[in-house]
C-alpha cells in the first residue's frame, strides 16, 4: 500500500477501546472516515453513560466526523470503499466481522482478544489468508515502553534461562467503574457481563498474559488449567475472576485476570523469574534483582521508549502497509494464534475441572 489516503471504517461500538484507537489513527495524515456501523447487541443497551456502546457510537463520529452510520455492516461492505476497517465488536462476533470485511479485501485491525475460541481464530485467519488482506490484533500491552525493554533484556540473557513469567492486570473493579452512573440492571445490559457474547475477566485480562508469555517465552503452550469465577456481579453471568497455569515446554506461565480488585499492591508485571535473577516491570521501568534476599534492585532501567515512528498502532500499521516490513510479533497472527490456543484450553479446563491439552495445530501463517 502506498503513502496514497487511507480510506477508513469502523464495526462495533461494543469496546471503548474504540475511541482510543480512532484517536490513534486521527492522528495519522492522509487518512479519511468514510462509515460505520455497529453489531447487533444479544441485549439492548440502555445506558448512555461513557465506555457503553451508545456513547462511543456518538463519541466516535463526532470526533471524526464521520456522517454515514449504518444499522447493517454488510449493507456498509456493499456500499462503501475501503482500506482498513477498525473491528472492536463483542469479542464473540469478531469471527464473523472479520471474515465479511476480508472477503471484501479489506485490511482489518480487530480488537483484542482475537476471539472467543481457537475455532473462530482459525476461521478468521483462513479468511485473511484466502483474501490476501493482513489481519492485525490491538493490544494496549504492545505500546507500553518497559514490557518492549523487558523483552530485550530476557532475550539478551539478563535473567539467564526463563523458568516462570506471572502476569496479573492492574487495579480494576470491571470496564464499568470508570466513574460512569450506571445501574446494575444496566450493567447486565451490557455485552461485558454476558458469557455468550464473550465477555468476562478471564477473557478482557488473561488474555494480555496469554499474548504476552507467548511472545517473552518464544513458543507455544502445551497444557492448562483454567479457573473462571462470579464473585461478585450478579448482574451477568460472565465471570469476574479469572486464572490460567499454563505449562510451557520449559517454563510455567500463571495469568491472572480480575474484576474485583481495588488495589493491587505490588506491579502486575510482567514478572520473569529465570536462572539468573528475576525481572519485574513497573509501568514504565524495570527492575532487575539478582542478589538473594536483598530487596534492592540490582538494575533499574527507567528511560525506556518506542521506535521512533511506530510508537502507536495507527503508526505501526501505517509502517507496515506501506513498508512491507514486518509488525511487531505480538500483533501478528503466529503469536495470536498460539495465545488464542492457549485461552482455548483454560476455558476448556475451567469447564472440565482437568489439565486440558493446548491443540498443537501447525498453520502455514504469512
Amino acid at each position: 500500500m502506498s503513502e496514497q489516503t487511507m480510506r477508513l471504517g469502523v464495526i462495533g461500538f461494543a469496546h471503548m477501546h474504540v475511541n482510543a484507537l480512532i484517536d490513534d489513527f486521527d492522528k495519522l495524515e492522509n487518512v479519511e472516515w468514510v462509515a460505520c456501523a455497529d453489531t447487533p447487541a444479544k441485549t439492548p443497551s440502555t445506558s448512555r453513560a461513557f465506555g457503553t456502546r451508545h456513547a462511543n457510537v456518538q463519541r466516535s463520529m463526532e470526533h471524526t466526523g464521520i456522517a454515514q452510520y449504518y444499522q447493517d455492516y454488510r449493507e456498509m461492505l456493499e456500499k462503501e470503499s475501503f482500506d482498513l476497517i477498525i473491528v472492536c465488536s463483542e469479542n464473540a462476533q469478531h469471527a464473523a466481522v472479520v471474515e465479511a470485511v476480508a472477503d471484501k479485501g479489506i485490511h482489518i485491525v480487530v480488537e483484542k482478544p482475537m476471539a472467543t475460541t481457537l475455532a473462530d481464530a482459525l476461521r478468521m485467519v483462513k479468511a485473511a489468508e484466502r483474501n490476501n488482506v493482513k489481519l492485525i490484533v490491538n493490544w494496549p500491552s504492545t505500546w507500553m515502553p518497559g514490557i518492549r525493554k523487558a523483552h530485550e533484556l530476557v532475550t539478551a540473557g539478563e535473567v539467564g534461562q526463563v523458568l516462570r513469567f506471572k502476569y496479573r492486570n492492574g487495579a480494576s473493579l470491571g470496564p464499568m467503574a470508570y466513574g460512569q452512573e450506571i445501574t446494575d440492571v444496566e450493567k447486565g445490559q451490557e455485552w461485558w457481563h454476558q458469557a455468550a457474547t464473550g465477555g468476562g475477566a478471564y477473557m478482557d485480562y488473561c488474555c494480555y498474559g496469554a499474548n504476552l508469555s507467548r511472545w517473552f517465552l518464544g513458543e507455544a503452550a502445551v497444557a492448562a488449567y483454567g479457573l473462571q469465577a462470579n464473585l461478585n456481579s450478579h448482574y451477568g453471568d460472565a465471570d469476574d475472576n479469572g486464572v490460567v497455569v499454563a505449562r510451557y515446554p520449559k517454563a510455567v506461565a500463571i495469568l491472572e485476570g480480575s474484576w474485583t480488585m481495588v488495589h493491587s499492591g505490588v506491579s502486575n508485571g510482567p514478572i520473569i523469574y529465570g536462572t539468573d535473577g528475576t525481572m519485574v516491570v513497573d509501568g514504565a521501568k524495570v527492575l532487575v534483582y539478582k542478589e538473594r534476599r536483598n530487596p534492592e534492585p540490582t538494575q533499574v532501567y527507567d528511560d525506556n521508549t518506542l521506535p521512533v515512528g511506530r510508537e502507536s498502532l495507527a503508526r505501526e500499521v501505517q509502517h507496515h502497509l506501506t513498508t512491507g516490513e514486518p509488525l511487531h510479533p505480538t500483533l501478528d497472527l503466529p503469536v495470536n494464534i498460539d495465545a488464542m490456543a492457549l485461552l482455548d484450553a483454560g476455558l476448556r479446563s475451567a469447564a472440565s475441572g482437568e489439565l486440558e491439552l493446548v491443540n498443537d495445530i501447525r498453520w502455514t501463517i504469512g
